[in-house]
């Protein structure tokens, strides 16, 4: 049978300094190559999925975490953030300090510290990890370097908003935006605690893929997902097969059918070969 399946990024697809593991690549290009469809199911929108990550080869985009669906560079669904909502959230988050930035499929806009932190943040994780400051650097950098300043912050195109570690709780910012955003903790590891991720209500990795299942002519029996953070769980549920990562989120594992190892321990790789997809 035909298997297509959906890879999650940041602690998935990339380990925790954003580099892709080797035999990551060899087991997605072995699995097309073998019939299978492999598609990105990302939170990242498209100006995030940088050179080293598309350069491994994909049949499409889930990004957005389900706002956006791209099948061989033709875009089947596009939902962004309303001007007014959008509106709101840069007040509030102007007003307390919250550094942000926004996700475009143009590119990262960033508010208030956002730039400078994610700077900084990179120096300190290069510092505490001297051995491996070559492959942060390669890995996290050009995230930095995508970030734009000085530009107009209320704008049409906005996927979803990201936000770092704020004084304000994640709970507090949830109440404030629960008509308006679902809002979960950041699935980037280097952004720290209290940083967390806004995007459309109702839009999720799932009902991307059931988009997308339609308009292939495709049946969920068919579908595996692999995933670590919160955005991934509906993914999980609603495949035939839901594998999470070794270093999952508890509540990610719990909602899976199975956990393969850590995502720097060859853990796609394994579950590929497990399930015979290579």
């Amino acid at each position: 049978m035909q298997h297509i399946i959906f890879l999650d990024v940041d602690g998935t697809l990339v380990d925790d300094h954003g580099n892709i593991p080797e035999s990551a690549k060899e087991a997605v290009r072995e699995a097309r190559q073998n019939g299978h469809l492999v598609f990105l199911s990302t939170g990242r929108s498209k100006a995030e999925l940088f050179s080293d990550i598309l350069d491994v080869g994909f049949d499409g985009i889930i990004g957005a975490a389900g706002g956006y669906i791209e099948l061989e560079e033709e875009v089947l669904y596009h939902q962004q953030v309303s001007v007014d909502d959008l509106s709101h959230l840069i007040s509030f988050f102007t007003e307390h300090g919250i550094d942000f930035y926004l996700e475009s499929n143009d590119g990262l806009f960033a508010g208030g510290n956002a730039k400078a932190r994610v700077a900084t943040m990179i120096d300190e994780l290069m510092a505490n990890n001297p051995e491996a400051s070559a492959t942060i650097e390669r890995g996290l950098k050009p995230f930095h370097d995508a970030m734009m300043e000085g530009v107009d912050l209320v704008r049409p195109d906005v996927n979803k908003i990201s936000f770092l570690g704020s004084s304000v709780p994640l709970d507090v910012i949830q109440q404030e935006f629960a008509s308006r955003f679902t809002v979960i903790p950041s699935t980037v590891a280097v952004f720290g605690a209290n940083s967390g991720e806004l995007s459309i209500p109702g839009v999720n990795k799932a009902t991307a893929i059931a988009t997308l299942l339609e308009h292939l002519g495709l049946e969920r029996a068919q579908t595996f997902a692999y995933g670590d953070g919160l955005n991934d769980i509906e993914m999980l549920e609603y495949v035939k097969v839901g594998v999470a990562m070794g270093n999952a989120k508890p509540e990610v594992k719990r909602v899976a059918d199975d956990v393969t190892d850590a995502c720097d321990q060859d853990g796609l790789a394994n579950s590929f070969k497990k399930y015979r997809l290579i």
